[in-house]
């Protein structure tokens, strides 16, 4: 037993001290820099964190304080789903853009966080649930202010 304990802190030990020599040396062990998702509509680039789990699209934006310009989040379903959204314990207002295969299919601007303790008191958005592939979050007044409307083409880039 003592013999794998030490093989396995040999290893991870050996792990540890070839890492930080690389990183020490300033030695990239990645061909490329990682790049941040974005979606791409008409000239405008919005910046993105995923939410690609059951889990992070419950949580989505909850509990946020603030968002930076140019950036949001996007919601993936796969497969495709009927969805609507709610601003329960959202702190800040948002453009909710519903999209499906490139297309802006809905947009609900300035949506207002829920003030109520009771997620049961909380209106969805889009009243109607709306068939989509994908669902950007973005600060309340995006669309408007750069021009994107239900109809615009989407491209989505995950490298």
């Amino acid at each position: 037993m003592v013999d794998v304990k030490l093989t396995v802190f040999s290893r991870i030990l050996i792990s540890f001290s070839a890492a930080s020599i690389i990183a020490m040396s300033g030695v990239s062990t990645c061909s490329a820099e990682a790049k941040m998702p974005v979606a791409k509509v008409g000239d405008n680039t919005i910046k993105l964190e995923v939410a690609d789990t059951d889990a992070k699209i419950e949580r989505g934006l909850m509990f946020r304080t603030s968002l930076d310009i140019d950036s949001g989040m996007v919601f993936l379903f796969t497969p495709p789903r009927k969805v609507k959204f709610w601003m329960f314990n959202c702190f800040i207002p948002l453009d909710m853009i519903f999209t499906k295969d490139g297309k802006v299919v809905k947009i609900e601007a300035n949506v207002q966080p829920c003030k109520s303790k009771d997620p049961r008191q909380c209106p969805t958005y889009p009243e109607d649930a709306v068939m989509v592939d994908k669902v950007v979050e973005v600060n309340a007044g995006y669309c408007k202010k750069h021009g994107i409307k239900e109809g615009d083409s989407i491209e989505f880039s995950f490298n």
